[in-house]
């Protein structure tokens, strides 16, 4: 599916865009009052969008807000399954995103109709989705989860058989947390979550002997077994607030850094080495396609939007809802 809009008249012309940050900061909330709009941002997203946004998180908690939302604008920070979900829990809200080609790799790794032709093999099973994937995939799920609850759902499925999706690194934490070694698990990955080198983290290690290894399950076991304390973004967040030591290693995308700073002011914050000396792996590209500038065009002609079409939309939002009522 070719997810490029065409932009309202005039809105690629550098000459509309204010030339200050300060003023497109300005500008940026004039906006948001104007628009009636909300801006939901993932902790991933650029330093700068995260402290315009009224509302920075992680997928459940984005989740959660989208829902709750009553502007008349949705817009929403992050990749285009995240604004997906919040058309789906929110179809009366236009939403709007930055840029259409933000994607994911876990989401594009996973195509419905491949997605549905292997869940063929597997008819007597439950369909636990990770909520990085399309509205399609969603639709063909049971139960939808995201890092922050994926063991407590699949503890809550005792006696069922599982099928996990779309990360395989996500699904093999899980089964080992819930005592699950059956879970079947579709062999997805995330581009910026196995990029992290474990003979360069054990280095970085060296060199900080205080320092905490924090990691997100998405990474690949070496990296795991290494870590002092695995969670969701948000896990991640408060244990570097609430623990006394003075130093983190982060093995996840950096972007968390900034929120980490904010919230644990005067720690060390540092993030683990890619494999790749020559590239900025552990950056999400598609985080990365949204900016300011994005942001203000996307504010001002309420476009790209997003939509999920019926009955897709009705068929995905039932896992999502089914997630809450089992984590609530």
């Amino acid at each position: 599916m070719d997810r490029r809009l065409p932009m309202a008249a005039g809105a690629a012309e550098s000459s509309d865009i204010p030339a200050l940050p300060h003023e497109l900061e300005d500008e940026i909330e004039r906006l948001k009052r104007e628009q009636n709009a909300v801006v939901l941002a993932h902790y991933y997203q650029e330093s700068e969008i995260q402290d315009l946004a009224d509302f920075v998180g992680d997928s459940l908690q984005l989740s959660q807000q989208a829902k709750r939302a009553d502007a008349d604008v949705i817009c929403f920070a992050g990749v285009h399954f995240m604004a997906e979900t919040a058309k789906i829990l929110n179809p009366k809200r236009k939403v709007v995103v930055p840029d259409l080609d933000a994607g994911c790799s876990l989401a594009d790794g996973c195509p419905p109709g491949d997605f549905a032709r292997w869940l063929e093999s597997y008819p007597d099973h439950t369909v636990v989705s990770y909520v990085n994937c399309s509205a399609e995939v969603k639709a063909l799920s049971d139960v939808i989860c995201t890092s922050s609850n994926a063991v407590s759902v699949v503890r809550a499925l005792e006696g069922h058989k599982v099928v996990f999706a779309p990360d395989r690194h996500l699904g093999r934490y899980v089964a080992r947390e819930s005592g699950r070694d059956d879970l079947v698990l579709w062999p997805g990955t995330c581009i910026v979550h196995e990029t992290f080198s474990e003979k360069k983290l054990l280095g970085l290690r060296a060199r900080n002997p205080g320092a905490h290894v924090v990691a997100h399950p998405e990474c690949e076991d070496q990296i795991l077994r290494h870590a002092d304390h695995i969670a969701s973004t948000s896990g991640l967040l408060r244990y570097v607030a609430e623990t006394e030591a003075d130093a983190f290693i982060v093995a996840t995308e950096a972007g968390i850094l900034h929120k980490m700073a904010q919230v644990a002011p005067g720690k060390t914050l540092i993030p683990a080495p890619p494999e790749d000396d020559t590239c900025a792996c552990n950056l999400c590209p598609h985080m990365r396609k949204n900016t300011l500038e994005k942001l203000f065009l996307c504010l001002r002609d309420l476009t790209p939007e997003v939509d999920v079409p019926e009955p897709t939309r009705s068929r995905a939002r039932e896992p999502i809802e089914r997630m809450f009522e089992l984590t609530s």
